[in-house]
């Protein structure tokens, strides 16, 4: 075990990378913690307020980004320095991605069906450097031996082909699909080989004189919608919080129910 750390984690010059992940998971998830006490009122945590002015965490994670990004660039890959950089730049990530939905609408969507962006771009990203961590990549690792060159140029023959499906499922529309295939081949080959979502590049390219096709991208998407939105809003709603009600969906709810109780009245007037 020590070997195989040394060789795949600590020589490449990975272990601040592996830092800087640990940091970035564990900011989001106690930053998500301490925001859903806040909402439920419990527990010791406020909003910092100084001036009447809400302070964003995103705003102390920009600050640890700034620092923690240019100590890594100072420090290099090695040494005290650069895994403490790398615990900075990961605890400010996850400050600054927690509130993404924010930083893209310029307004309060925290707990909006809008801030659910924040959860999906976390997780993202997140995958996305567990992937690049635990590619076993001949970049870094000295003095290879012949049967570590052929299985690390499999791997990277097959990422690089799997990297290339990927794009085709984000060409047909399906980013969900195409970076979760960047960790999982067998997904990357469905978002691949399937049809196009409708008004993707793919689908204006090759659906425009095509109706059974369009009709049948569209039936797929309508389906694949309704079976998956669930179990994704409960995913997010775990890790993130149940977001707030859509104010005017709510007012247009109750403005419904009146009119179909006045209705009622009438009839039996």
């Amino acid at each position: 075990m020590g070997h195989w750390w040394y060789r795949n984690i600590v020589e490449p010059g990975k272990l601040p990378l592996l830092l800087a992940l640990l940091a970035f998971v564990t900011s989001f998830l106690v930053t998500r913690v301490i925001t859903r006490m806040i909402r439920a009122g419990k527990g010791p945590f406020k909003n910092i307020t100084p001036g009447g002015i809400h302070v964003h965490h995103v705003v102390p994670g920009v600050v640890l980004v700034i620092v923690g990004g240019f100590g890594a660039v100072g420090s290099g890959r090695h040494g005290f320095g650069a895994g403490l950089s790398a615990v900075l730049f990961g605890l400010g990530a996850g400050l600054v991605l927690d509130e993404f939905a924010l930083i893209l609408h310029l307004d309060d969507v925290y707990w909006s069906e809008q801030g659910r962006k924040s959860v999906e771009v976390v997780v993202v990203t997140a995958a996305l450097v567990a992937l690049v961590l635990g590619g076993f990549l001949p970049f870094g690792v000295n003095e290879l031996t012949a049967d570590e060159r052929q299985n690390r140029g499999l791997v990277v023959m097959n990422t690089a082909t799997n990297f290339f499906l990927a794009l085709i499922a984000l060409w047909k529309g399906k980013a969900r699909t195409a970076v979760f295939g960047l960790v999982v081949p067998f997904v990357a080959l469905i978002g691949a080989v399937r049809l196009a979502r409708p008004g993707s590049p793919y689908a204006k390219r090759f659906y425009a004189n095509r109706p059974r096709a369009r009709a049948r991208a569209g039936l797929r998407a309508f389906h694949h919608d309704r079976r998956w939105a669930h179990p994704r809003r409960r995913f997010e709603n775990f890790i993130g919080g149940t977001p707030d009600p859509d104010r005017a969906a709510v007012e247009k709810q109750e403005r419904q129910e009146r009119q179909g109780k006045h209705e009622k009245r009438g009839r039996r007037e």
